[in-house]
């Protein structure tokens, strides 16, 4: 199984990470947390590592309507929140993917309709969050 959403986008890491968040925005996610995946690698493991992985940033992305349906339905769900959204740069300087996490996995944690029907729609904001993001770099 996939286990995220993802594109590859004709955009240079920064401008893509801004349109990221604009489209998160647009469908009701707000970001809870920001790790800077390179920065912290060079504190941590030293500028090799960071120079290894690069520009990437995952966006902790969180809807407030979807993630209460969801600690609702099975508590337990909070140790999947907030939502994961990764924007990296590609090998190209003009070329980065953002992948987020698909909400579809859930679903196969628990067996609760309750939990599918926010995975359903938690989905479908983030499908429209990336044909949002290749419409714009068109």
């Amino acid at each position: 199984m996939t286990y995220t959403l993802a594109t590859s986008l004709p955009l240079p890491w920064a401008e893509a990470v801004e349109r990221t968040r604009e489209a998160l925005a647009a469908q009701g996610f707000g970001i809870l947390t920001e790790i800077d995946v390179r920065a912290t690698f060079g504190k941590k493991l030293g500028a090799e590592a960071a120079d290894a992985v690069g520009d990437y940033v995952i966006l902790g992305a969180c809807n407030p309507a979807l993630a209460s349906r969801a600690l609702a339905a099975e508590p337990e769900m909070g140790a999947l929140l907030p939502c994961n959204v990764v924007v990296r740069r590609n090998d190209s300087a003009d070329s980065t993917t953002v992948e987020a996490i698909d909400p579809q996995t859930m679903v196969q944690l628990s067996q609760s309709a309750a939990v599918k029907e926010v995975a359903d729609d938690a989905g479908a904001r983030l499908r429209r969050v990336i044909a949002d993001l290749e419409h714009a770099a068109e």
